[in-house]
């Protein structure tokens, strides 16, 4: 088992119903868990973390801590994260440790992942597929080897040739 912590981002989707996860996976022993047990002590007004349940009294293996980055404005826009987003992180977490850790490993991570969720969301289904595959993209990508990290060293050569970043709200016309 490594030890490593691993750090991951994930987007997919498109408009309101778009999703965006920022995932740190690493051992319960070590600063993960301990950023873990901080963060789930200390919520905020509009920023409750909560651990994701594949059904209710089944926590999400290794436990997982959602942490909401857009501050919840009314019922809806709640009821859409505690319920659709966070069934798709369950199913993305799910899915990718299920092959990858025997049970003895599982007992020793956490993750912790922060999940957008934009107030202007509606359609339920598009909220839960799109945080499926933004938890499964940022997990994939915590996994990168050093030997893989060159791919996105890319992104200090296009910036050098003169490319300016760019992200699904925002590419900029002019450097």
């Amino acid at each position: 088992m490594t030890t490593a912590i691993e750090i991951g981002e994930g987007f997919a989707g498109d408009g309101a119903h778009a999703a965006h996860i920022n995932s740190v996976l690493g051992g319960r022993d070590g600063p993960i868990g301990t950023a873990f047990a901080t963060a789930l002590a200390q919520p905020t007004p509009g920023h409750v973390p909560f651990l994701a349940v594949w059904a209710p009294n089944v926590p999400v293996q290794p436990p997982t801590l959602f942490v909401n980055k857009a501050t919840i404005t009314d019922d809806r826009h709640g009821t859409l994260t505690w319920g659709a987003a966070q069934a798709g992180v369950a199913a993305g977490v799910t899915e990718h440790v299920a092959e990858r850790f025997s049970s003895a490993q599982l007992a020793q991570l956490v993750l912790i992942v922060a999940v957008w969720v934009n107030p202007a969301a509606t359609d339920e289904d598009a909220v839960f597929i799109n945080n499926r595959a933004a938890t499964l993209a940022a997990l994939a990508q915590g996994m990168t080897t050093p030997s893989k990290a060159s791919v996105h060293v890319s992104a200090i050569a296009a910036f050098r040739a003169g490319a300016m970043p760019r992200n699904p709200y925002f590419s900029p016309t002019a450097s």
